[in-house]
């Protein structure tokens, strides 16, 4: 038998579950991927300098960090950034991406991969 506060307690579920993607941008609901507007924020250039650092420890590696070029960032438990980063190898200027996991609240960072020159 159709009860109608069934049939409201549904729309109301309904509701709730699509509003975020109504007020709030697409990709920061979803977790996808959006750019970063300045690469030369200090955090940004923080992150990029762990990587390299962090780079450098694991492959016994000597690269010196230029810039970062471009990235992107997406919301995960954190926050993934994953950047084209200027650096120096034996007198070389090179691009070299680099995906770093960063939950500041638990003052935890991570390189998750490192790759290049691209």
């Amino acid at each position: 038998m159709y009860h109608p506060s069934k049939m409201q307690n549904l729309l109301t579920t309904i509701v709730i579950f699509f509003l975020p993607f109504i007020f709030f941008d697409g990709y920061a609901a979803l977790g996808g991927w959006k750019p970063i507007v300045n690469v030369t924020d200090p955090k940004v250039v923080d992150i990029a300098k762990f990587a390299v650092n962090e780079h450098d420890k694991k492959d016994q590696a000597s690269l010196k960090f230029i810039k970062v070029v471009s990235g992107k960032s997406q919301v995960v438990a954190g926050m993934d950034y994953n950047l084209t980063i200027m650096a120096v190898n034996g007198g070389l200027e090179n691009n070299y991406v680099a995906i770093v996991w960063d939950k500041p609240t638990q003052n935890f960072r991570q390189l998750m991969s490192f790759r290049g020159p691209i």
